[in-house]
């Protein structure tokens, strides 16, 4: 446990976690220049919503690592962890938005309002947003630790929207068993989060009222 520690604690450890989350677009990137996929705009969509909800759910799962194996160096990973959640969130999008749409904005609006699951990934988009733009030193000084928090509790209406996202597009396909997979990872996540918040809660009249 104390080499995972040292392990953790490196200078080098955050440079490696970047490297190591780019090496999926990577791949994706270079399969479609071999002509690996039979479709390589939706593959290379999917593919980036894939790793930016996998990223999702790293991110979500550093407290409960941190807490569970007493890991309190793994705390330094979550911002890159929800860095690279956003990067292949955005990829996925500017891919959707120029591949499938042509970047017609008239086209975009069409499909947002007539199909629900792309509304429920816009939605998701614009969550994280504000979360990304904001994870950085200066924003918690400027914003005060409190409201920071606060706003990036958004994180887990984020969650909802991007499984809702996700079930929507497969259930179009009657394929939805992978959907359920991430729906039961999430939800332990949530699900531990709850449950220490609540062990975590004072007593009732443990101020002596």
């Amino acid at each position: 446990m104390d080499v995972i520690k040292r392990m953790l604690a490196s200078r080098k450890a955050k440079p490696v976690l970047w490297m190591l989350g780019l090496l999926p677009l990577a791949w994706m990137v270079w399969q479609t220049m071999q002509g690996a996929y039979v479709n390589p705009e939706e593959s290379l969509v999917r593919g980036a919503g894939d790793w930016a909800l996998r990223f999702l759910c790293l991110t979500l799962a550093v407290t409960p690592a941190r807490v569970t194996f007493k890991l309190p160096q793994v705390l330094r990973f979550r911002r890159v962890l929800g860095l690279l959640m956003f990067s292949y969130a955005v990829v996925h999008l500017v891919l959707y938005m120029g591949l499938a749409m042509g970047f017609s904005l008239g086209e975009i609006a069409t499909d947002i309002a007539d199909r629900p699951f792309i509304l429920a990934g816009m939605l998701t988009f614009l969550l994280l947003l504000p979360l990304a733009l904001t994870s950085n030193n200066a924003a918690i000084r400027a914003l005060g630790a409190s409201n920071w928090q606060a706003l990036h509790r958004l994180i887990y209406v984020a969650a909802g929207t991007a499984v809702l996202h996700f079930l929507w597009m497969r259930a179009g396909k009657n394929d939805t068993a992978e959907v359920w997979v991430y729906t039961a990872i999430l939800g332990l996540l949530l699900g531990w989060r709850l449950w220490y918040w609540n062990r975590s809660q004072p007593a009732a009249g443990a101020c002596g009222h």
